[in-house]
């Protein structure tokens, strides 16, 4: 059978790794179909890609399918994200000034308490900051949103945000355009390395189990394509399995380091797989048990809760009707297609398609079709829940 081909787009980022490993590792071969990967310079322009038909699918940021179903940053085509690619895997980074300050100050760059590294971080800023983010519409926007708000400096309103490409936020730093940035591995790493600023914080310690980046396609095409589509998310799924295992990371950062994908060195990928993270110019290194997840614990699975928690943010900042905009967001992440394309093989889900977010302090098994699914730790920093029911 010939392999039919589909075009998925990507931004280089190790988070793209279930697609890259889908297709390098014959995932995507065992569906019958050929993945045609074509990077984006920025996620505008992936999210223009997709929209207007230039992919059939993306790797995309977890909030951007909500905020284009809300009408927010420009009219496009209905996007349904049909499966989570990765959970957490972003890094707070600061300047080399602002770390200087910071250490001034007396804090320890522990990495694992968003508490006092948001107290410290606001008390050594010198007038408004300015943090650059990959897109408007992303978890790394929502994570800071959040982190500053519930620690007294509301944002976006008493902060600078910029819009820089994850490639460039090594250069916008190293400019000076910006102070402080949130963005997905290795991009961080290469801050670093690049002897322009310092790491801060894991997105994981604002939000244990935050949504990165889904797999998004039109809805139109998920329509018209749904087989085709169930072999994406099976290749996609599988990928992710086993990606899941230790003995996987070596060979995907090798992968992912190819001139085509990330083209960079294979030994800063592999930090951010390993969670062994280099954060300052000394070569202090920190560890992040689950830095990023590609399978464990249903990290595939594209909880409708996650959607509207999404929902509820976006229409907080934007002035949107909460009760509106969680109902359209519970419709963008597709738990059902999801479910439909893994009929058959091994996948254990959830059985419900909704939890309480930020209620577990530690993994626990949770009611699933083969009974075995463990759900691990998932807590925003400051103690909050957001139960979908009850909200």
């Amino acid at each position: 059978m010939r392999a039919v081909t589909v075009s998925v787009g990507f931004i280089p980022l190790v988070d793209a790794a279930p697609l890259i490993v889908a297709q390098e590792m014959g995932f995507a071969a065992e569906e019958g179909i050929n993945l045609a990967l074509k990077p984006a310079p920025s996620w505008s322009s992936l999210r223009d890609m997709l929209s207007f038909g230039q992919v059939e699918a993306a790797h995309m940021l977890s909030p951007l399918p909500v905020a284009t179903a809300l009408g927010l940053g420009g009219a496009g085509a209905k996007l349904s994200a049909v499966s989570v690619l990765s959970v957490n895997g972003n890094v707070i980074g600061v300047s080399n000034a602002l770390a200087a300050r910071l250490h001034d100050q007396g804090h320890d760059f522990g990495f694992n308490d968003a508490y006092k590294a948001g107290t410290a971080l606001i008390a050594a800023a010198k007038g408004r900051l300015r943090i650059g983010v990959p897109f408007p519409f992303s978890m790394h926007a929502e994570l800071l949103y959040y982190w500053l708000s519930a620690l007294g400096l509301p944002a976006p309103q008493s902060v600078d945000i910029h819009t820089v490409p994850p490639p460039l936020m090594a250069d916008a730093m190293e400019a000076g355009d910006i102070d402080a940035f949130c963005v997905g591995e290795p991009w961080g790493s290469q801050a670093v390395d690049n002897g322009v600023g310092q790491l801060l914080l894991p997105g994981s310690a604002i939000w244990s189990c935050a949504p990165e980046k889904v797999l998004a396609v039109r809805s139109d095409w998920a329509e018209q394509e749904s087989a085709l589509m169930g072999r994406l998310i099976r290749a996609v799924w599988r990928a992710g399995r086993w990606l899941g295992e230790p003995d996987s990371r070596m060979l995907t950062s090798e992968l992912l380091s190819r001139p085509e994908y990330l083209d960079l060195p294979s030994d800063m990928l592999e930090r951010a797989l390993t969670g062994r993270l280099v954060i300052g110019p000394a070569g202090e290194e920190r560890h992040v048990d689950g830095f990023v997840e590609f399978f464990k614990g249903a990290a595939t699975f594209p909880w409708r809760s996650q959607a509207e928690w999404i929902g509820m943010q976006l229409a907080t900042r934007m002035g949107l009707d909460q009760v509106m905009a969680r109902s359209v967001a519970a419709g963008v992440f597709r738990s059902d297609l999801h479910r439909q394309a893994l009929v058959g093989t091994t996948a254990d889900l959830p059985g419900a398609s909704s939890k309480v977010e930020g209620g577990l302090d530690a993994p626990m098994a949770v009611a699933s079709e083969a009974g075995h699914l463990i759900l691990g730790q998932n807590r925003f920093f400051d103690g909050r829940v957001f139960d979908p029911k009850g909200d």
